[in-house]
């Protein structure tokens, strides 16, 4: 969901530059409980999964394109606060070198995926976590949900942001449609991705997966 420069007014463009700031700020400094020998190999291989999944996008809107997220992901593997830094870095490298998502308009791509989809879909998978913890297929299955919310939800967001200041000609109920319509297909797909990338860590190494730990993992990995 790269927005490109233009989508929104400068008012509204340093608004979310703010807010992604002070998100990031406290997923930095709450990160660092997280990050161990098992936490900071997985964030590289989180980091570079995301970064290659995100490269194959289409358009939605002018300006627009939708791709795979992987806030559920990263979180699910990583945990919250790490999982939105190894997004926020694919973003800020995809931004600066490849021209991927406007540079105005970082602030509020990361507010849109880094923020708000690493924090949905961890909080729908600790809802979870019992169901996940039961076996591979409740595992499965809490993976799938929480990447598929956590797609749509991170569209809303750039409804609200385009809500507030958007300056690029569309009515909001057509870019609702169109924006949500297709996310809620993308999220299908990212709810496969993400369980079959889940699910694979978890049977060769439950102990690597974030939201696991302190979980009875038995029937996880069968």
């Amino acid at each position: 969901m790269h927005m490109s420069d233009g989508l929104l007014n400068a008012r509204t463009a340093v608004l979310f530059a703010v807010v992604a700031i002070a998100g990031l700020a406290v997923a930095l400094v709450r990160a660092r409980a997280d990050l161990d020998d098992r936490t900071a190999p997985m964030a590289g291989l989180v980091a570079a999964f995301v970064f290659a999944a995100q490269m194959i996008n289409f358009p939605v809107l002018p300006g627009v394109s939708g791709h795979l997220l992987g806030g559920a992901l990263a979180a699910i593997l990583a945990g919250p606060w790490v999982g939105a830094l190894c997004v926020a870095i694919v973003l800020v490298v995809q931004s600066l070198l490849f021209a991927d998502g406007g540079l105005t308009m970082l602030g509020a791509n990361i507010t849109n995926m880094a923020l708000i989809g690493t924090a949905v879909g961890y909080l729908v998978a600790l809802a979870l976590r019992r169901f996940a913890a039961r076996s591979r297929a409740g595992l499965l299955t809490t993976a799938f949900v929480a990447a598929w919310v956590n797609t749509v939800l991170a569209s809303c967001g750039f409804l609200v942001e385009y809500a507030i200041g958007g300056d690029a000609g569309f009515s909001l109920p057509a870019v609702s449609v169109a924006i949500v319509g297709v996310h809620c297909l993308i999220g299908l797909g990212e709810g496969l991705i993400t369980a079959a990338t889940v699910g694979a860590v978890a049977a060769a190494r439950p102990d690597l997966v974030h939201l696991l730990r302190g979980a009875r993992t038995q029937e996880v990995v069968r």
